[in-house]
């Protein structure tokens, strides 16, 4: 999780800060916020970049409407993912210049690896805040949205500012390395993959089902079932996750249950009252 905070903490201050350009999103935000206070109002803040630590003031808000939506331990990693990104600006050194002459490839390569970093966070089970936060908050409220339709609306506001602030170069190599970004987080992890998990157990299903409900945060269908060839008593519960939830379901499973039956079938389609983790 950590490594990947790494990735991205680099990929933004060696290669797209250099370059001058906005990473879309929240971080986009707080990149034009710092532009306007360092460049128009003429603010000094030494050499550190602020835009990191604006990043952690506005999450800061964000944490507090989400923490009893996102799940504990997912709120708690991403606490800490959005400090370690906010500590890692600080401390990464900004080339006076771009490492690269060319300006293209400094946006494949900072979209490969800040996309990267933000896919292996995801596949940890955390987030690096801002707009995933946001997202998942849009979608409980209202269900036919998403996260992706959140990114966009805001990334069509940050570029159509940038485009009055500053030239079409800057819009246009900003949505290259966003469109590279987007694409990395896709290849590393892919996180609408649902998985339909049928348990049949003997075990204490109480407790089994008082741990999905706090530590996942998913529901659960059961019903009464006899073993054929046994005649003996089980039930059968039906959850429904995505595939990064698996193994922690299955921790739980196996800790009332080692016994218990699983099946898992993975890549079904969803619809209805069902929630999108971003974990």
């Amino acid at each position: 999780m950590l490594i990947g905070t790494l990735l991205y903490s680099s990929g933004i201050n060696l290669f797209v800060v250099p370059m001058g350009l906005y990473t879309g999103g929240l971080m986009g935000i707080c990149q034009l916020i710092r532009t306007i206070l360092v460049s128009m109002l003429g603010l000094s803040f030494g050499s550190i970049d602020i835009a990191g630590i604006i990043y952690y003031i506005l999450n800061v808000p964000l944490f507090l409407m989400a923490r009893k939506r996102l799940g504990r331990l997912y709120l708690i990693k991403t606490i800490m993912c959005v400090t370690s990104v906010t500590i890692l600006l600080m401390l990464i050194p900004i080339p006076a210049t771009p490492l690269l002459d060319d300006t293209l490839a400094s946006c494949v390569i900072a979209g490969i690896i800040c996309g990267g970093g933000i896919g292996l966070t995801l596949m940890m089970g955390a987030s690096d805040g801002g707009m995933d936060i946001v997202g998942v908050l849009i979608v409980q409220w209202k269900h036919n949205f998403s996260v992706g339709k959140a990114n966009l609306a805001v990334n069509f506001m940050l570029y159509a500012i940038c485009l009055f602030m500053f030239n079409i170069q800057t819009v246009i190599y900003s949505l290259i390395y966003a469109s590279v970004s987007a694409f990395s987080v896709d290849k590393v992890h892919a996180q609408n993959i649902d998985v339909a998990v049928t348990v049949i157990t003997k075990g204490d299903c109480k407790e089994l089902e008082r741990e999905v409900f706090t530590e996942l945060g998913r529901g659960i269908t059961k019903w009464e079932s006899r073993g054929a060839y046994t005649d003996e008593k089980s039930e059968v519960l039906f959850i429904l996750v995505n595939k990064y939830e698996v193994t922690h379901l299955k921790r739980i499973i196996n800790r009332y249950d080692k016994q218990a039956f699983i099946v898992s079938n993975s890549g079904v389609n969803v619809s209805g009252n069902y929630h999108k983790h971003l974990n």
